[in-house]
């Protein structure tokens, strides 16, 4: 078994400036992570960090097609490969699809993995939506669980 987690959003707004929000850290932080130790480049490691939740993860850079493509894999346990894809609707709008998949767990682990990172890929779309549409900045990944 080898799942694919898929979630997307309609974002309207010009595909360069929904794809730069993906790999500029300082538009990222206002609706994902809080810092990254850099933008996102192909063949670059850098670490996004989430303060409230004192966790950080490792990116690893492999693919950047401009305004269409960025191919990640990051975390540790487990790691896992992620596709940000860009697609031009109109001059105004894009839509955005996220594809988290390698996954190597089984089981109650597998479905535990793909319920978090369905819900993590999705309110992270939400926020984007949010921001870019709105320039509301509504802490959704930070709120997503209680603070202890």
């Amino acid at each position: 078994m080898n799942p694919t987690i898929e979630t997307q959003m309609l974002i309207r707004k010009p595909v360069a400036e929904v794809f730069n929000a993906f790999i500029d850290p300082a538009i990222t932080t206002k609706f994902w992570f809080s810092s990254s130790t850099g933008p996102l480049k192909e063949g670059k490691i850098v670490q996004w960090s989430w303060d409230k939740y004192q966790v950080k993860s490792k990116v690893m850079v492999f693919n950047i097609l401009e305004n269409k493509l960025i191919q990640i894999a990051w975390g540790e346990d487990p790691k896992t490969s992620v596709d940000f894809i860009f697609e031009a609707v109109s001059v105004e709008q894009t839509y955005v699809t996220i594809r988290n998949y390698d996954i190597p767990l089984q089981g109650s682990e597998l479905i535990k993995f793909i319920i978090d990172a369905t819900g993590g890929f999705t309110t992270v779309l939400d926020g984007l939506k949010a921001y870019l549409e709105h320039g509301l900045v509504l802490n959704l990944v930070e709120d997503k669980f209680p603070p202890f």
